[in-house]
């Protein structure tokens, strides 16, 4: 890969390390990401919770909470739809908690992904209904495209609330409460890049603070912050931008979460393998939580992990949290097989500027980690589908630099349906319009950007390696936590001699350790880069990301081996 080092203005690393008492290193970040002010970058490095907006100042929550307290002030049937995703699964947990607490029983569901699609789609309404005509419809994570669906609600009488933050492709439902930022107008707000979780929690604050108001005495009692746990979960899983209120989330959120009493939590994180003991970071949510949460919506049944964090018995949530262990198992295997297939697809198709492959029989489920991992490895756009009949359906993954829906707007007339974010869609289309769809992408890609985008490395900041000790690591630490928008940073580090020769394992990495000059022994990973490991016996130049390497109660200063030269 070509390393490019990010250009830094001096006088601002200069007058943060002056006035925040920072390392030059943690300066230096904080500069390139936009915070040149003392004051905002204090506020980037020290969040509290008392920075948060007031919830009354996104559009439409007056009217909402409004509806809501009269709906349980009437004793109204109250549903929730919400979708089957990390973010769906725990803004739906998170309202049902609340209103639980408030002595409400709504009914809940998540669409079945492989039988009923999508949000609100007429098969998913259709199972709704059938258990009865509810007076207020909540739906969670979905149906700011689903004019049709939320007509035919109204028609039956129901009033519908939708808190949402996909965006918009033509129409808005009519006649419904809507809270969707980037609908109102309000995306560039501190809220205004928030998930539905995020939207959820300012919702339940917003009503929470309304019924404190009219005395209410459960409302007196419920202490918020013990919900951002569930808020963490479904905003790092969500790859929504760890800015702004999503930071602080996040923040107080893996807070909550590695000392929560949750039973479905605590047992989540047992089959996961984490240390309730240790810190936890963005990549446990990442990489060991949300898959599992997912697992149960791509291969089966999203409402198991809702149950999950709904429930109170630690042996029936041990036995949940099994399940869907043994569920992200399947879909690994599935993921596998396919991935070798559509890799072999990509490679197909040569310089193509946007990928499009296509199993009829692939898993609907998994495709969209396929796109991703396409994506990753081609740094191209990339749609992955599965077929259902004369359908084909899937998601597409983008890369940094290229917004997904933009191209997909100039490929509108061959869709039957499509929606999403500018790195990540959900698509639909006829299976004989996937080769007119492969050639349409392509240059929808080129259109939005016409020269191909070649994978790159930003070196944040460049260090000796003899200036590398533990205590660099504990400062890049204050900047956590880590994810999208604001990720891991990469150091260069010149003058590294490993100190003794790298070892290969699982037939693709490698491990070693190097020391410079009086600089702390580092243990290294290099993730793929087995066949290429760093040498022995002259200096060379690494691109890391610096952490801590937990493990059975150890801990010791690790550099994640992203490239090596020299």
């Amino acid at each position: 890969m070509f390393w490019r080092t990010i250009d830094t203005p001096h006088e601002a690393i200069k007058r943060l390390r002056r006035e925040l008492g920072v390392c030059n290193v943690v300066a230096t970040l904080l500069a390139q990401r936009g915070f040149i002010d003392p004051e905002d970058a204090d506020r980037h490095l020290n969040p509290r919770l008392s920075h948060l907006d007031c919830p009354f100042s996104i559009n439409n929550m007056d009217a909402a909470v409004d509806r809501l307290i009269a709906a349980m002030g009437n004793g109204e049937e109250i549903c929730l739809v919400g979708d089957y995703d990390v973010d769906g699964v725990t803004s739906t947990s998170l309202m049902v908690m609340i209103l639980r607490r408030l002595g409400v029983s709504p009914r809940f569901y998540v669409p079945r992904r492989l039988d009923e699609g999508y949000g609100l789609s007429d098969a998913a309404l259709e199972r709704v209904l059938s258990d009865g005509v509810p007076d207020l419809f909540i739906a969670l994570d979905c149906g700011t495209n689903s004019v049709n669906e939320v007509a035919a609600l109204r028609k039956q009488g129901v009033d519908v609330l939708i808190i949402d933050h996909h965006q918009s492709k033509d129409e808005t439902p009519a006649d419904a409460i809507l809270i969707n930022p980037h609908i109102s107008g309000q995306s560039e707000a501190a809220w205004g890049d928030s998930c539905t979780v995020g939207l959820v929690f300012k919702f339940v604050h917003a009503l929470v603070k309304r019924l404190r108001e009219q005395g209410n005495p459960i409302a007196k009692e419920i202490k918020l912050r013990d919900y951002l746990d569930l808020v963490a979960l479904g905003t790092v899983a969500d790859l929504v931008p760890l800015r702004d209120e999503n930071r602080i989330f996040t923040r107080f959120g893996l807070q909550c979460l590695g000392r929560t009493e949750r039973p479905g939590l605590l047992a989540l994180m047992q089959v996961a393998g984490l240390e309730l003991e240790q810190p936890l970071a963005t990549t446990d949510i990442a990489f060991r939580l949300g898959p599992r949460i997912n697992a149960s919506g791509r291969l089966g049944d999203a409402a198991v992990p809702v149950n999950l964090l709904l429930s109170e018995e630690y042996s029936e949530c041990l036995d949940i949290a099994r399940e869907l262990d043994t569920r992200n198992r399947e879909r690994q295997t599935i993921e596998r097989a396919i991935f070798d297939e559509a890799r072999e697809q990509a490679l197909s198709q040569g310089d193509a500027a946007g990928l499009v492959v296509y199993g009829a029989d692939w898993h609907p489920g998994v495709v969209g980690i396929v796109a991703g991992k396409l994506a990753k490895e081609f740094y191209r756009p990339c749609i992955a589908l599965g077929g259902e009949g004369e359908l084909a359906k899937g998601s597409g993954r983008s890369v940094a630099g290229i917004d997904l829906q933009a191209a997909l707007h100039l490929c509108d007339s061959l869709f039957i349906e499509w929606g999403g974010h500018p790195m990540a869609v959900g698509v639909t289309l006829e299976a004989a319009r996937v080769d007119e769809l492969r050639k349409a992408f392509s240059q929808a890609v080129l259109t939005v950007v016409p020269e191909p985008l070649e994978p790159e490395l930003e070196i944040a900041a460049w260090m000796d390696a003899a200036e590398l000790r533990g205590d660099v690591v504990n400062a890049l630490d204050e900047l956590q936590p880590y994810g999208q928008s604001h990720p891991t940073p990469v150091i260069g580090l010149r003058g590294v001699r490993l100190m003794d020769s790298a070892f290969v394992f699982g037939g693709r990495h490698a491990r070693f350790r190097f020391q410079c000059n009086g600089g702390d022994a580092f243990s290294a990973v290099a993730w793929g880069m087995g066949d290429r490991p760093p040498p022995m016996g002259r200096e060379i130049e690494l691109a890391v990301k610096l952490g801590w390497n937990r493990w059975q109660g150890r801990c010791e200063p690790q550099a994640e081996v992203l490239d090596w030269r020299g």
